[in-house]
């Protein structure tokens, strides 16, 4: 059992099987995709990447924290739904290591986080070469900053993971949606209820994301605050060289880093410090996937809006028949009471004075009482249908 700030080295092929540990687990990916476990407490982590206690909080699985991309000055901060990091300009710390929906985003951190050449040194297949061509071939390559390959991967895990709750929600909606229409039953109903509920809540974390991708795009001043290798260099640099740089003394790989990029700022005499077209493209790759994401959650809302009108409108219809049964019924029971009241005068035991005179009466009363009533019941039908209350 690992002790306190212990580093144990982690393999995300057998990590699957092994039981989620507490809320103190991360796992650390170098510049090499090395990943190693780290079980400490927030201090530690605090005092390893130099933030506040409130931004640590925004990456704690036991509170509710809105999707957020934040820049501070020596780390990015990350809570995109499961994936809750701190990238810094050489390392990853991603929390919760062994959740199944995070284990992918450390196979792929550690796929992707090594450089082009393979290594972080100026070397290449164990031969070296003099530092000006050597800088002269890194420039070649034109590599990303590692703090942008890191954020990269986590957008392109998050948004694929939207998207494909997004496609799952669409092949049970379409035909469960389908089958509603054909046929309103109370399982069908509480089929799509499930749904749309289902599709509710995915479409309020889809927006989370996408509110927070053009909120940075919006504003050049925090997309700078992404750029970790650029102030580090900034710091490092002979103009501004007169506090200490060297906040992470014991990485060989950040003091490459920084000679590169203290080489690179002295050419460009800090001229590039507002130029954030690298990350504005990146981030505007993944507001784009986002955006569709929210565009097809949006066409099966408004697919679930025309079916309910569409049911709507054919329990309207039936509503209408039933009244119109019940305008049949109601004027049948009113004629039919009319004979039976009369019926039932003619029909008591009483002595008829006229009775006498003109034979046996009752049945014509009948007959005429009956014609009477059914001439009633056609006139009431006819003046309803005359002013629109029933159906032609």
């Amino acid at each position: 059992m690992a002790r306190e700030g212990e580093m144990v080295p982690v393999d995300p092929q057998s990590a699957v099987a092994v039981k989620k540990k507490s809320s103190r687990s991360w796992v650390l990916l170098d510049c090499t995709g090395k990943a190693t476990v780290l079980d400490v407490d927030k201090y530690a982590i605090m005092h390893r990447v130099h933030i506040h206690a409130r931004d640590l909080r925004i990456v704690d699985p036991l509170l509710s924290y809105p999707s957020t991309i934040l820049g501070r000055d020596r780390a990015i901060v990350l809570n995109l739904e499961h994936i809750k990091a701190i990238i810094t300009a050489e390392e990853v710390l991603l929390r919760d290591p062994l959740d199944e929906n995070v284990i992918p985003v450390v196979e792929e951190l550690q796929r992707r986080l090594p450089p082009v050449n393979a290594n972080c040194e100026s070397q290449t297949d164990g031969k070296e070469f003099p530092a000006g061509q050597n800088d002269i071939e890194a420039g070649d390559e034109d590599e990303s900053p590692f703090e942008f390959r890191a954020l990269e991967v986590a957008l392109e895990a998050i948004c694929s993971f939207l998207a494909v709750r997004t496609t799952e929600l669409e092949t049970a909606a379409y035909p469960a949606l389908d089958e509603l229409t054909s046929k309103i039953s109370s399982r069908n109903l509480d089929r799509v209820r499930k749904l749309k509920s289902g599709m509710t809540r995915l479409t309020a974390r889809v927006q989370k994301v996408r509110d927070e991708l053009e909120q940075l795009l919006d504003d050049d001043d925090d997309m700078a605050d992404l750029y970790l290798s650029r102030k580090l260099a900034g710091a490092s640099s002979p103009v501004s060289d007169s506090g200490p740089a060297n906040w992470y003394p014991t990485s060989p790989t950040i003091g490459s880093k920084i000679s590169r990029a203290s080489r690179a700022s002295m050419i460009t005499v800090h001229g590039d410090e507002n130029d954030v077209e690298e990350l504005e493209m990146l981030l505007e790759a993944y507001f784009m996937q986002i955006d569709g994401t929210l565009n097809k959650l949006a066409t099966l809302r408004e697919y679930i809006d025309d079916t309910e009108d569409y049911i709507n409108i054919q329990l309207d219809n039936h509503r209408n028949q039933l009244i119109q049964l019940e305008l049949f019924l109601s004027s049948g029971t009113v004629c039919v009471s009319m004979f039976s009241l009369v019926a039932g005068i003619f029909g008591m035991n009483i002595p008829y004075t006229w009775n006498d005179g003109y034979g046996y009466m009752f049945k014509w009363v009948c007959i005429v009482t009956g014609i009477f009533c059914a001439v009633v019941f056609v006139l009431v039908i006819s003046y309803a249908r005359y002013k629109g209350l029933v159906g032609s």
